[in-house]
């Protein structure tokens, strides 16, 4: 696999692309997929995995509010990652990661995930390389075994965004009585640290990518949205789920 690049990729929607007509076809879209999730939660057979990574405002909770919230809340799960607790701690990094993963029938958003314990912890310094290269490892043989013993379908995103948007939607929650709720004077300490983000996310796409990644450009929440959501779509498509019959 050819190492992917980010400073190289796209983080806005192609010029020839029509936002109206995107924003029309990610509507239909969404109707599909809360019909295909209904039927996913009903046969019971598959689970999904939806991993959500990005930057400091990259848009991870506006994608899952755009794309997951028309659908059944019976049948789909948020988990936030935070910083891990005492009790967390205690144990091996997957631990809690494990606990939610989703059962059959259920659609598991993870908005960050294990990925953080082989990226912040480094970018902080808690974690070494060789550290991260074992945590890698057991990342990969713990999606495998989700996928191969649990018939869970794991979808990997990454939400990327351009510094200088990146800078605009910080700079708005210092003046956005909407979006100063989300303000941390943290997110701004973060962003200085770009460059490392950069080359540890490049890792991860490289050494964690039996399960490929999608780089998904985030400058427009419109096309953020109408790609991941034409993602899920298809993968449950490529399940030909039925519903099961009158129980006896």
């Amino acid at each position: 696999m050819k190492k992917i690049k980010l400073k190289d990729l796209d983080t806005r929607a192609p010029q020839h692309l029509d936002k109206q007509q995107t924003k029309d076809e990610l509507a239909k879209t969404l109707e599909r997929l809360s019909d295909l999730q209904n039927l996913l939660y009903a046969e019971s057979k598959h689970s999904v995995l939806i991993i959500i990574q990005g930057m400091d405002a990259s848009g991870k909770d506006g994608l899952t509010r755009d794309v997951f919230t028309s659908m059944n809340p019976q049948g789909v799960n948020v988990y936030s990652f935070k910083e891990p607790t005492q009790n967390e701690l205690a144990h091996d990094f997957l631990w809690r990661v494990h606990q939610n993963a989703p059962a059959k029938g259920m659609i598991q958003i993870f908005n960050r995930s294990h990925y953080e314990d082989v990226l912040i912890t480094r970018v902080h310094g808690m974690t070494d390389n060789s550290t991260a290269k074992q945590r890698m490892e057991a990342i990969n043989d713990f999606e495998r075994l989700l996928t191969r013993h649990n018939d869970t379908h794991i979808l990997k995103f990454y939400l990327h965004i351009s510094p200088d948007e990146q800078k605009q939607r910080l700079e708005e929650r210092l003046s956005d009585p909407s979006k100063m709720w989300k303000y941390n004077a943290n997110d701004f300490k973060e962003a200085k640290l770009w460059d490392q983000y950069m080359a540890y996310y490049e890792e991860i796409f490289e050494k964690c990518n039996e399960i490929p990644w999608e780089i998904i450009p985030a400058d427009q929440n419109w096309y953020k949205s109408y790609l991941v959501a034409k993602k899920l779509e298809e993968l449950l498509k490529s399940l030909k789920m039925k519903f099961p019959g009158m129980k006896k």
